[in-house]
């Protein structure tokens, strides 16, 4: 009987095992990045992170967490919750034992949620946007049969695309439906001020409107796409991103021109460049090969400007290495910001306390950045120069010089290639703020060395080897004055003595030298007995080879034909360009991020937390813009993708369209935000016009945008998408659609900034006398993306809308409804001569006021008004009208033309009125 007893009880207790255990593998894991990471980064990383490690013990990185602590305990134990020191911590009465200190203890759900996963053997997980990107398989929606297309179903019949398949069956989940389709006018208007930034005219709703074919409106897609108003759009939208000015910033704030790059962008965007190719022309476009081994295209050098769009400071006493730090860090975060969504700019100063990167990794990844030529210099240089005709035929005529003159074709093609970068950029050379060991000399208004009589200096460390020729650029009011060349020291052998130039402006002259190898430190002496207290400046010295055929010892008639070149009068944009050789930099770590404190070297690499780059990349810029869009990158892709669907829905499928890591809002729906992120990379070969099109093809982005009770209460804020979408204009559209259904605005594409009418007094910066110069004729009435921007005083109309001042980069506009809005579409000279113009059209298409009310209206929103709105707006008419009557003078001031009646100053003010109307300004 024992041994039977016994028998059943080890029977017993191993079905009971083996429940256990089956029971368990169906237990509900706890997922890391869902459920612990949140609540880790709320309760104990600020203590236990990458800013600071109480204890010795960190929460960033598992290799952290689970080794142990400062005190040899072992935080974390996987699989044994009561075994680790983190539960028990958690569990104390104390307050001086019990964590977390100082702060409200965690509530006993969240402490048995970290029992758990320890128990369940505290799996580690990465934050969902740093995995790579895979396609989610698409969910089903409707009945077997209607996805058959053998019977109806709502589901089936409402769906257009993969898109609302995943919208619908998140709806389902939370027992809502989308809504219908929106009118046609509406919908036109939706999509033409989403694709094109401008409203459609009466004539394309009347066309879309009488096309009742199945493709009708993907045919006003189509059309809208190869529209050129469409590049205009995108750009404004990328303008905020690449921190687009007219000025340099800072104090000052003198202007820059670099308009080339905002033509740049709008070609780009119109001609569907894979965004892959977008990307990486904007971050290395002059690292990229040239044609026939030459320079890069002077698009894709003009492309570069995206990063030299980085602020200026001009200011006298600043010092030039600082600010030019100052710009690197700007482009290292603008990067991450713009490509990657990521908070990264933090880890500047520290490791990041949330997500996986470290202090180091910042500075490694500068290092990408760090050979970059400008210098904070006030010249803005390295430029990029466009000859006039004339001049560019003697460039032409240098480099058919150079290929009969040349040895063989292959120094033939160097010399022309080296020529060619010099003539076009002006590089390399050394700006003379490096120059040191000064004597009665000095750096002039912290901008560029001067040295009086007796005064010298040194350039370090220069390669002379096969470079006799020296290039100088420099001016003085001192005549008969001499610099001295010396090699190695300062009473060294003479290389060279040169007579100043004549007093005036600066000039580039060049000066042989003999054949020197290897590399020294040069010194420069001054004599200047006649006026010994004439400074002479210098702003850059270059050391070139000599083309070929000319003689060594003095310039030839070829070294002649370069230096005019090279002192022409020509047009500039900044561009980047790298430094190679002397003009090479080490990058060293920031302690806590100050740049005068240098810590240890490190070399260009990227994130260890992200796929590695591919060995066959060059560390340079280059590679690492062909490592962020390869397929692996899991971030590239999603944040164009949500960065696209948030302008044209509103919100992001993550809000936070910054901020993808673990402190951003999660995705309201992840796998629609991955599976379109494939399609761009994969399907649509990152075509943006593809990516789209999809997205406003869908049934989702069609959808009406009235907000049932049921909607308000379910979803107030629409992130279900289960209406369409209503957002507030941008700066941007409410000016050119006021313009648009005005009559005046111009369609002139490209070219330099415009000054629009402005009040007066805007402009006040100090030290800086440039004046807004209103333009004339149609560039009054261009685009708002061509208006001149100043950082410090951008255009007031725009700002007051919610444009940045473009002073660092703008990741997303917070749309705000203030009085002063109103105030600008009632009172801004542009809004108000619109509405003159409207009030024009209105007086020929209609012969009561009703009538031309209800004309205007139409103009504007492509239907009619509503009877209420009508007796209303035609109320304020009459009333309008009857005082212009009594006041004859007050609508002479309004009108500010010849043909001055009482009716016309009315319909002004109530043409004026509609463009003010939630409605208008307002997409629907």
């Amino acid at each position: 009987m024992e041994i039977r007893w016994i028998l059943l009880g080890a029977v017993g207790v191993g079905v009971a095992l083996v429940l256990s255990s089956f029971l368990g593998f169906f237990e509900k894991r706890v997922d890391y990045n869902t459920q612990i990471k949140p609540l880790l980064n709320k309760n104990c990383i600020v203590c236990h992170g990458g800013v600071k490690k109480a204890a010795g013990f960190s929460l960033l990185f598992k290799h952290e967490a689970l080794a142990p602590a400062k005190s040899g305990k072992l935080a974390i134990i996987p699989g044994d919750a009561d075994g680790s020191e983190l539960i028990r911590r958690l569990t104390l009465t104390d307050p001086d034992e019990r964590m977390p200190l100082d702060h409200p203890a965690l509530k006993p759900d969240e402490i048995e949620l970290l029992r758990n996963w320890i128990d369940q053997g505290a799996e580690w997980g990465d934050h969902w946007a740093y995995q790579t990107v895979q396609q989610p398989d698409v969910p089903k929606i409707g009945t077997f049969w209607s996805r058959l297309g053998l019977v109806d179903n709502e589901e089936t019949n409402w769906a257009r695309n993969e898109i609302d398949q995943f919208i619908l069956d998140k709806l389902k989940q939370d027992g809502l439906k989308p809504s219908p389709e929106a009118d046609r006018a509406t919908l036109i208007r939706r999509v033409s001020l989403d694709l094109t930034g401008l409203p459609p005219t009466e004539k394309d709703v009347a066309a879309f409107s009488a096309d009742q074919s199945p493709g009708a409106y993907e045919k006003v897609v189509d059309r809208l796409l190869q529209s050129p108003a469409y590049g205009e759009r995108w750009t404004g939208m990328w303008l905020d991103l690449a921190r687009y000015a007219d000025t340099k910033g800072y104090e000052r704030d003198p202007g820059r021109k670099i308009w080339r790059y905002r033509d740049w962008l709008i070609k780009a965007f119109n001609s569907d460049k894979p965004f892959d190719q977008f990307a990486v022309e904007q971050l290395a476009g002059d690292l990229l090969p040239g044609p026939s081994g030459g320079l890069p295209t002077d698009d894709q050098l003009i492309a570069t400007g995206f990063h030299r769009n980085t602020m200026t400071n001009d200011e006298g006493g600043t010092q030039d290495e600082e600010f030019r730090t100052a710009a690197v860090l700007d482009r290292v975060n603008t990067t991450w910001d713009v490509f990657q969504g990521t908070t990264f700019s933090c880890i500047q100063c520290h490791s990041h306390p949330y997500d996986p990167f470290t202090h180091d990794e910042y500075y490694k990844y500068l290092a990408f950045f760090n050979n970059t030529r400008d210098e904070d210099v006030t010249s803005d240089t390295p430029t990029l120069r466009f000859y006039k005709p004339a001049d560019s035929l003697k460039v032409l005529a240098l480099q058919q010089y150079i290929a009969h003159a040349a040895a063989d074709p292959k120094q033939a093609q160097n010399s022309i290639r080296q020529l060619t970068y010099l003539l076009r950029t002006v590089e390399p050379k050394i700006n003379s703020h490096d120059f040191d060991q000064y004597v009665n000399a000095s750096l002039l208004d912290a901008k560029y060395f001067g040295f009086q009589d007796k005064g010298s200096c040194r350039i370090n460390d220069v390669t002379l080897t096969g470079r006799p020729r020296l290039l100088i650029r420099w001016g003085t009011k001192a005549t008969n004055a001499t610099v001295t060349l010396r090699q190695d020291k300062p009473d060294g052998p003479i290389l060279a003595q040169m007579p100043t130039p004549a007093p005036g402006k600066d000039t580039i002259q060049m000066i042989p030298l003999p054949q020197v190898q290897g590399r020294h430190s040069l010194y420069l002496s001054l004599s200047s007995p006649e006026k010994p207290k004439e400074w002479v400046q210098i702003k850059w010295v270059a050391f070139i080879p000599v083309l070929p055929g000319q003689p060594l010892n003095s310039p030839g008639e070829q070294d002649k034909q370069l230096l005019d070149l090279l002192n022409a009068d020509v047009d500039q944009t900044p561009i980047m360009l790298d430094g190679s050789g002397d003009l090479a930099r080490e990058t060293h770590v920031f302690d806590r991020g100050n740049w005068m404190v240098k810590g240890k070297k490190v070399s260009p690499d990227v994130p260890k937390s992200f796929p590695a780059m591919d060995p066959k990349l060059p560390k340079n810029r280059l590679g690492l813009a062909r490592w962020m869009v390869s397929r692996e990158h899991p971030l590239t892709a999603r944040v164009a993708v949500n960065r696209f669907w948030e302008q044209l829905f509103g919100v992001g499928i993550v809000e936070t369209v910054e901020d993808m890591g673990t402190q951003g809002i999660p995705p309201t729906h992840r796998e629609l935000l991955d599976y379109l992120a494939v399609e761009f990379m994969e399907g649509d070969q990152w075509h943006v016009k593809k990516l789209l099109k999809r997205m406003v093809m869908s049934a989702t982005y069609r959808q009406r945008s009235n907000a049932t009770p049921e909607l308000l209460a379910k979803d107030p804020f629409n992130k279900l998408l289960a209406r369409g979408p209503r957002v507030r204009l941008s700066a941007e559209a409410v000016h050119d659609q006021a313009l648009a259904v005005s009559g005046v605005l111009s369609h002139k594409l490209y070219g330099p900034s415009v000054m629009p009418i402005q009040p007066d007094g805007i402009w006040q910066s100090p030290y800086d006398g440039e004046l807004w110069q209103q333009s004339t004729g149609e560039d009054l009435h261009r685009r708002a993306l061509y208006t001149y921007w100043k950082r410090t005083a951008p255009y007031p109309s725009m700002v007051t809308f919610d444009s940045p001042s473009r002073e660092f980069c703008q990741l997303r506009r917070l749309r705000t409804n203030t009085p002063l809005q109103a105030l600008v579409t009632l009172n801004d000279p542009v809004y108000v001569e619109a509405a003159q113009h409207l009030a024009s059209y209105m007086l020929a298409h209609g012969r009561s006021p009703e009538s031309q009310i209800q004309a205007g209206f139409r103009q504007i929103m492509l239907r009619n008004l509503s009877p209420k709105k009508l007796v209303i707006l035609t109320r304020l008419y009459q009333n309008t009208e009857q005082y212009y009557r009594q006041k004859p003078d007050e609508a002479r001031k309004l009108l500010d033309c010849m043909d001055v009646t009482p009716q016309r100053a009315a319909l002004t003010v109530t043409a004026n009125t509609m463009l003010n109307l939630d409605e208008v300004i307002t997409k629907e």
